[in-house]
């Protein structure tokens, strides 16, 4: 599987030319592209590029690779974004957040030119909430009302905890609520419902957001 997450990686950052501000995406699938930009800054294939991470942790990775990273302060859009994604429909809608930084990478996404999501075979599905929970960003103040809201909607709800124990806290010090809805009928529908509740900061429904999907298979 981390072969063939590399090849999509490596693939899609042949997309992108010298002089681009470049979203990098959260995500194993992501950190594969993160290693083929550094190796092409290094053999001079690819110059004069910036940077801007969806998260913590990729820009941690991204400053030890000596990849150069900006902000969205500094540019009014972001020529063009590689990320990952937990599970693809047959539209192109995505559910995001495995990794927590959904809030980041929507962020990004939607001041993105072109979002190009690399997946695995593994993450295509018939229907989002068919393979993957809809992680939910929620403000720690009043959250177990988000989550009787949420099963009200008929999800069965899990607070995220962290691997070392604790709930998991997202890098805008938030809590996830895992919410899994079964196959989503219309994901666009869901998605206004859920951006319309107080408390929820963001969800990990990405509709009409993906310009181009890269698939490795293993045909």
């Amino acid at each position: 599987m981390d072969e063939l997450k590399r090849q999509a990686a490596e693939q899609a950052v042949t997309l992108i030319t010298s002089g681009m501000v470049v979203g990098l995406g959260e995500g194993s699938t992501a950190l594969w592209a993160l290693r083929a930009i550094a190796r092409r800054l290094g053999d001079g294939s690819l110059s004069n590029i910036v940077g801007v991470p969806c998260s913590k942790n990729i820009e941690r990775h991204a400053t030890e690779l000596g990849i150069p990273l900006t902000t969205l302060e500094a540019y009014d859009h972001i020529d063009l974004t590689i990320d990952g994604a937990d599970e693809v429909d047959p539209q192109l809608n995505l559910i995001k957040g495995g990794g927590g930084a959904l809030l980041r990478e929507k962020i990004v996404a939607q001041a993105s030119l072109r979002e190009i999501i690399i997946v695995d075979e593994s993450k295509l599905s018939p229907a989002l909430g068919t393979k993957w929970h809809v992680p939910i960003e929620v403000v720690p103040f009043g959250w177990g009302s988000q989550r009787r809201f949420l099963e009200s909607l008929g999800a069965k709800v899990t607070l995220r905890q962290s691997k070392t124990g604790g709930n998991f806290i997202t890098d805008q010090g938030n809590f996830i609520l895992d919410s899994h809805f079964g196959p989503i009928s219309d994901p666009a529908a869901l998605a206004a419902t859920l951006s319309a509740r107080a408390g929820i900061v963001e969800h990990g429904l990405f509709v009409g957001l993906t310009t181009q999907l890269i698939v490795a298979t293993r045909k």
